[in-house]
């Protein structure tokens, strides 16, 4: 090794031992915030003495001590590696939407924009109605029946109802195909797992909590009825290749091999959501490329759920029509969030847009206005990944788009690091 190589060995060292500092400091901020906020840390599973054993400082202490904690992190030398180069990006991202969260606390307001770019670290294309009431008319077509569209696409979709009692059946079958499919292509841990529960009064339509130790507890939300698109939905997106991979890859080879601990900690309304959540939409698609799901999904999960297949080719074409509805939902919440539309409108252009009966509205309402600007994550999220991963694999090469997929779950980036890079 020569003299240069040797001192920048020694210098990267160094840098990671104030990382580590460092990052140990952002755990210890976040945790004492999820004291202020019950369901902002979704996931710890670092050292059990770094929890707070008593009541939190308050949020003006907690703020001060983060602005620090981000004045280190920028007074840091930058490494030539890209490993601790991308660390120091992405802990520095992080603590600065920490630092705007612990704001939001403290009652500063913010526009959906704000809450985008400062939270998400997300510059979020917005649509118009012009461009809904395009796909609206689109559906017209489409969809068979007389009336108002929304209630014309209920009743026909009312045909692909998974019966309660074949639920969890159907879920099992689906969920274990898509392990299947992505043990092919990614290394697990052989402890990896998970269990699948039902549950009802929730704003969400099913969730992944994930333990450590690569092990996810799945919850399904059995409020609404769950149609049949749905079973691969979210067997994919909350267990394979979604949360349940994107948690476990996490834990084996930053947390376990690395040592980086800020990623023992997940941060709900945090710039790694995006990536999350966008990671766990596209990763369908990844999984059950489109004819393939078709396929299984007439020879198996319909006739498993009770269903008649002969229908399925017309429903999957509705289906991605309404998919470019997704969009409608950043569109109300921003809405909503500027004070630009109350309630009693917000519902009627759930309705109107996103084709919601008047209840399943006010269930979405809840759920905006729980989550705010996180409705984002899912349709601007799962965009920008397929953008990025698009622009590393050149080709329709599936093995590669798996390595390039798996890689980017195993190290994360934030919406700005994936633009860059795209752009570079």
């Amino acid at each position: 090794m020569n003299t240069n190589a040797s001192e920048q060995a020694i210098n990267d060292a160094q840098l990671n031992l104030q990382l580590n500092d460092l990052a140990e400091r952002y755990v210890r901020l976040s945790l004492r915030v999820g004291q202020h906020s019950e369901y902002f840390v979704d996931a710890y599973y670092g050292p059990d003495s770094w929890r707070p054993h008593s009541i939190s400082d308050p949020l003006s202490s907690i703020e001060e001590q983060c602005c620090a904690l981000i004045r280190l992190l920028e007074t840091l030398p930058v490494s030539a590696s890209s490993n601790l180069c991308q660390r120091q990006q992405f802990l520095t991202i992080q603590s600065k939407a920490l630092l705007y969260y612990i704001e939001q606390l403290q009652g500063k307001t913010s526009t959906y924009q704000q809450e985008c770019e400062r939270l998400y670290d997300a510059n979020v294309p917005s649509y118009d109605a012009v461009h809904f009431d395009a796909i609206l008319h689109q559906l017209e077509q489409l969809v068979p029946g007389e009336g108002e569209l929304n209630q014309r696409i209920a009743q026909y979709r009312e045909q692909f109802i998974v019966p309660p009692e074949k639920l969890s059946q159907v879920f099992d079958v689906a969920i274990s195909e898509a392990r299947e499919r992505t043990l092919k292509h990614v290394e697990l841990p052989d402890c990896e797992s998970f269990d699948v529960q039902l549950t009802n009064n929730q704003v969400w339509s099913a969730y992944n909590w994930y333990k450590g130790n690569s092990y996810s507890l799945i919850e399904l939300n059995t409020d609404h009825p769950i149609f049949i698109e749905r079973v691969i939905d979210l067997a994919a997106h909350e267990g394979y290749p979604g949360h349940h991979v994107f948690n476990a890859l996490i834990e084996k080879h930053l947390v376990n091999e690395r040592g980086w601990l800020e990623y023992s900690i997940y941060n709900l309304y945090s710039p790694v959501s995006l990536l999350a959540e966008g990671s766990a939409n596209y990763g369908i698609e990844v999984a059950f490329p489109w004819d393939e799901r078709l396929m299984f999904e007439q020879e198996v999960l319909f006739p498993l759920a009770g269903l008649n297949p002969s229908g399925a080719e017309q429903y999957y074409e509705i289906q991605r029509v309404l998919h470019q509805l997704s969009y409608a939902d950043n569109l109300i919440a921003q809405q909503w969030m500027d004070d630009e539309i109350d309630d009693e409108q917000a519902i009627k252009l759930l309705m109107k847009y996103a084709l919601n009966s008047e209840e399943r509205a006010g269930q979405r309402l809840s759920f905006i206005k729980h989550n705010r600007a996180y409705v984002m994550t899912y349709n601007y999220g799962q965009d920008l990944v397929k953008a990025y991963l698009a622009e590393q694999v050149k080709g329709d090469s599936n093995d590669a788009l798996w390595r390039a997929f798996t890689a980017l779950l195993a190290t994360p980036k934030t919406a700005s690091m994936m633009v860059s890079a795209s752009s570079s």
